[in-house]
């Protein structure tokens, strides 16, 4: 066995056990750091495909962007995890034939493709272009609709987060900005004009007058 085909097993082995791993560590944050071992493995044998494009787009962009927000975020949510695993087995046996469907859809879509015998040899001014620039004539010219659909499920979904996130709740304040630059200066100070003394009431008896100072004994009157 050479090199490159031993690589390939050790990085897919890695790969197995940190997706697994994703699904059976207690902690959160365990999780997400065994999902960004699974990344990386994956772009390593990407780069072992000779997809370098790929293999970088997913070290930068997943690893780089997506994980760590995803990092920060459970790290900064208090997220009760017993109440998460609740219902876990029973559950299961349903998420185990979901993930079953799409391992045969998925396997079935890219097995025929894996065909490698079968497979046109590439031209000469093809290999002078390189991956990353061949990848994006074949996005942009046969796989157009497929990239403009997922732009609008993609435009969807950011929507969708927007409006989750600045939805009212009743357990949390909410500040409306729109009517905070309304205010006008008269809407938050008012001057009140008072007189200088206050009268006393009626019926209020008179103070006392004050006594005059005791003279001391002796003293000339």
């Amino acid at each position: 066995m050479t090199t490159t085909p031993a690589l390939f097993y050790v990085f897919s082995a890695v790969l197995l056990f940190a997706a697994f791993r994703v699904i059976t560590a207690r902690s959160p944050v365990y999780a997400a750091l065994f999902l960004v071992l699974a990344f990386f493995s994956a772009a390593c044998v990407w780069m072992l495909l000779r997809a370098e494009f790929l293999s970088i787009a997913l070290i930068l962009v997943y690893v780089g962007a997506v994980m760590v927000l995803f990092l920060f975020v459970v790290m900064m949510l208090d997220i009760n995890v017993d109440s998460l695993r609740e219902g876990f087995w029973k559950h299961a046996p349903v998420a185990g034939g979901v993930g079953l469907v799409i391992a045969l859809e998925m396997a079935a879509v890219l097995i025929p493709g894996f065909n490698l015998p079968s497979a046109p040899a590439a031209e000469a001014d093809d290999l002078k272009l390189g991956n990353t620039k061949l990848l994006g004539i074949e996005i942009y010219t046969q796989y157009l609709y497929a990239l403009e659909i997922a732009a609008v499920l993609l435009l969807v979904a950011i929507i969708a987060a927007i409006a989750l996130t600045l939805r009212q709740r009743k357990d949390t304040k909410h500040t409306d900005a729109s009517q905070q630059v309304k205010a006008k200066k008269a809407d938050r100070v008012r001057l009140v004009q008072m007189q200088p003394t206050v009268e006393r009431p009626e019926g209020d008896p008179a103070p006392l007058a004050a006594s005059a100072p005791a003279k001391p004994t002796g003293a000339p009157s």
